[in-house]
């Protein structure tokens, strides 16, 4: 009697194990692996694309592996750490940063990015570039560059290239429309990352956006991430809270006119690194964005008891406000406070003259944690998270302004709220003093008498 159980068990044990074998499968075919010899370098692609090569150039795209910021972090939060899990999570960050180099076999981590910089081909070089992207079919999962790609197999057979349009023609390579091309799930398999190991959400910018108002079943109110990032140019903001208007022209030389070109100039809120490639262009436009994502108010209702209100509206971004690495990004507000004889009577917000933030400032960003309840500095972490104070899009922030004493006149409150892309302090760490000077924008400004 024993034996025929023995058996069945044995079976049934074999048959769950060929059941999910499948499974882990397709775990193991979510990191591809390509000779290097398949990919397009960009500069072939902008003999025909020259418009949109020169947008994409030193765009945050193209710059991606050579940012000297993002290089100097890396490279610091690796530093000195002994926890297996924690050195994953800080050698990931070239599957987005560098991705052909990451899925043709070199580099594959940070270290060796760092340690051997002259193995880094050229073309992983060029950042998030035009075959990584349109060599792209779809995503196993819409975070960590969990991206699938079909790319060809270089310049003498360069395959199908993948896009908006289902009636392009090319003497070059095959054209085919991908719906995913015109999602936002091409934009969060890197706009969205999850430590590699504790699974705690780093960036979050792809999930906030699928559950803000601009994720709309309504197809006449939805705005994926390219409805704002790539209609913008020179002079077009194109944020939520200003017009979005089409951009006809032409996607290759001698291709037919189109009611709407993308543009790829593929501008956030830096306005830090292209300028240090000789493009003042996108930081402007970086600026325009900035300038046009938020406003202030003032309430001063309760000023008899020595209480200002500032509200934070998001009018402009799809996302939060900060977004991408939030702990890093440093958005505040600065209040001034002044009297009737224009003394200065209260301050909040105000860097001092390194550019430093005072320890009580009203900053919008997340805080991440140990897992025993203390913040942390370095992602790599980052076991939970302990704080985010953002602004949702389309939702507003109230601060409160505690006076030391109610004023006895009439006082005038300035606000603004003030962005950089990372802390001036950090830079100075990382780099050394007055390496680089991290602009302040203006994001938005209000000013208000309050009587008595």
């Amino acid at each position: 009697m024993g034996k025929p159980i023995l058996k069945t068990t044995i079976v049934i044990a074999l048959a769950a194990l060929f059941s999910i074998y499948p499974l882990v499968m397709i775990s193991c075919s979510r990191v591809q692996h390509f000779e290097l010899s398949r990919f397009i370098a960009p500069e072939t692609c902008g003999g025909c694309h020259d418009a949109i090569y020169d947008q994409w150039k030193n765009s945050m795209h193209h710059l991606s592996q050579v940012d000297s910021l993002y290089r100097a972090a890396a490279f610091h939060y690796l530093e000195g750490l002994t926890d297996t899990d924690e050195i994953k999570e800080a050698e990931s960050c070239v599957k987005c940063h560098t991705p052909v180099g990451f899925f043709t076999g070199f580099p594959k981590t940070v270290s060796q990015e760092r340690d051997e910089p002259g193995r880094v081909p050229e073309i992983a070089r060029q950042g998030i570039q035009c075959d990584f992207c349109h060599s792209a079919t779809g995503a196993y999962a819409v975070y960590n560059n969990q991206i699938k790609l079909d790319p060809g197999y270089g310049e003498s057979d360069p395959g199908v290239k993948r896009g908006p349009f289902g009636d392009s023609k090319s003497d070059f390579h095959k054209n085919a429309f991908s719906k995913f091309h015109t999602s936002s799930e091409i934009c969060g398999v890197c706009h969205d990352v999850r430590h590699v190991v504790f699974g705690t959400k780093l960036e979050t910018t792809y999930e906030e956006w699928s559950k803000s108002p601009y994720n709309s079943s309504n197809v006449k109110e939805h705005v994926p991430c390219q409805g704002c990032h790539m209609y913008q140019r020179p002079g077009v903001p194109a944020t939520g809270s200003t017009s979005r208007p089409k951009n006809p022209g032409t996607a290759a030389v001698d291709g037919p006119h189109r009611e709407h070109i993308y543009t790829h100039y593929f501008v956030g809120g830096n306005a830090v690194i292209p300028p240090l490639h000789d493009d003042r262009v996108k930081a402007d436009m970086a600026v325009e964005r900035l300038r046009n994502a938020a406003v202030l108010s003032i309430d001063g209702s309760k000023i008899g008891e020595g209480k200002i209100f500032v509200r934070v509206t998001n009018t402009g971004a799809g996302h939060y406000l900060p977004t991408g690495v939030s702990d890093i990004r440093q958005m505040w507000l600065e209040v001034v406070v002044k009297d009737e004889a224009g003394r200065t009577v209260y301050t909040t917000g105000v860097a001092d003259a390194r550019g430093y933030l005072p320890g009580k400032a009203i900053v919008f960003n997340t805080v991440f944690g140990d897992g025993k309840g203390n913040a942390v500095g370095n992602l790599a972490k980052a076991r939970e998270v302990l704080r985010d104070h953002r602004v949702p899009p389309k939702g507003t922030l109230t601060e409160a302004i505690y006076l030391p004493t109610a004023p006895a006149g009439k006082v005038l409150v300035s606000a603004r709220l003030l962005y950089r892309s990372v802390p001036q302090k950090l830079v100075d760490s990382l780099m050394g003093n007055s390496i680089i000077r991290i602009p302040v924008i203006v994001m938005a400004e209000a000013r208000k008498t309050l009587p008595r």
